[in-house]
């Protein structure tokens, strides 16, 4: 386990509101064990145990062996939002309640490091979206999404009304509630509840699906990743927020007009026993549509799935 410059090094994203000091000190210990470094992004420090080193968030994923998630799944969309672009692989330490895209337990942290610093896993990569054509309110011209980017209607400012186009062609027109646009493995997520169909993360694809449409395009649109989408926002549109990953990052007005493009290989999942993530997400997507609250759903999950649906 080497990098050019320094010592190995591990960068952790955390989750905004969890505690991760406990899962945190396990991987200081083992990284103090392995003369690793870890790092996490600046203001971060103080959440977690033990010596660790502060740097921006752009550049944390810069000459790690791995960035290490901790928490659910939208931790590990930012911790891919992090590495894109750059190789650095990412691996999920499930805090979250559903963690459908995360693999690793808490107590299973310092096997799995050591099982990535020699080298026995594999890799799944994936695609994300690339928005542009509005300024966002951080002044970025552009921002990357691996689950979705939505177009979402803000209570009070009427639906969204929206026209499709691809490679310059006009397609339709969105009367609804919300335009999402999403990955294979976003489909599982605000698409899926849109009633959009399950993707396999390993087919390249975007998905185009309304939510509660009113008229227009009312069934989910599939796409090649060579298509270039187009939404632009018609006179009678309200005003939009511009989700990315769920992350608001911009309103648009009645003429805006968004690009979004894929980004193929962008991100890179760290895969320990692939077959065991595949099983125990089927059963977590399956007990999504049960009426049950979390704590009543832990007797339904096979006990070699794990004792908790999260």
């Amino acid at each position: 386990m080497t990098t050019a410059g320094g010592p190995p090094r591990i960068g952790l994203v955390l989750h905004p509101t969890r505690d991760v000091f406990s899962v945190s000190e396990q991987v200081v210990r083992w990284a103090g064990e392995q003369g690793a470094e870890v790092v996490v992004a600046t203001g971060d420090g103080g959440r977690v145990a033990g010596p660790v080193r502060e740097v921006p968030l752009e550049h944390l994923a810069a000459g790690c062996h791995a960035l290490v998630s901790l928490g659910g799944d939208g931790t590990m969309l930012g911790a891919l939002r992090a590495s894109a672009g750059t190789g650095v692989p990412v691996l999920g330490v499930n805090l979250g309640r559903v963690g459908v895209l995360v693999e690793v337990e808490p107590s299973e942290v310092a096997p799995a490091l050591q099982r990535v610093v020699e080298g026995r896993y594999s890799v799944e990569a994936r695609p994300a979206l690339r928005v542009t054509g509005v300024e966002l309110e951080d002044g970025a011209t552009s921002a990357v999404a691996f689950n979705d980017v939505a177009l979402s209607r803000c209570p009070g400012d009427g639906i969204a009304s929206a026209a499709l186009s691809i490679d310059g062609q006009g397609y339709g027109v969105y009367r609804c509630d919300a335009v999402i646009v999403a990955t294979p493995m976003g489909s599982t997520a605000y698409s899926y509840a849109a009633g959009g169909p399950v993707v396999s993360p390993t087919l390249s694809a975007m998905v185009v699906a309304p939510a509660s449409p009113w008229s227009g395009i009312s069934r989910p649109v599939v796409l090649s990743p060579e298509d270039h989408l187009a939404l632009e926002l018609l006179p009678d549109s309200g005003v939009l927020a511009l989700e990315v990953d769920g992350r608001v990052l911009a309103p648009l007005a009645p003429g805006a007009r968004i690009e979004v493009v894929e980004e193929r290989d962008a991100g890179h999942v760290v895969r320990l026993d692939r077959a065991r993530h595949d099983r125990r997400s089927r059963v977590k997507l399956s007990l999504l549509d049960l009426p049950l609250l979390p704590e009543e759903l832990r007797e339904l999950l096979p006990r070699e799935l794990g004792q908790t649906p999260d």
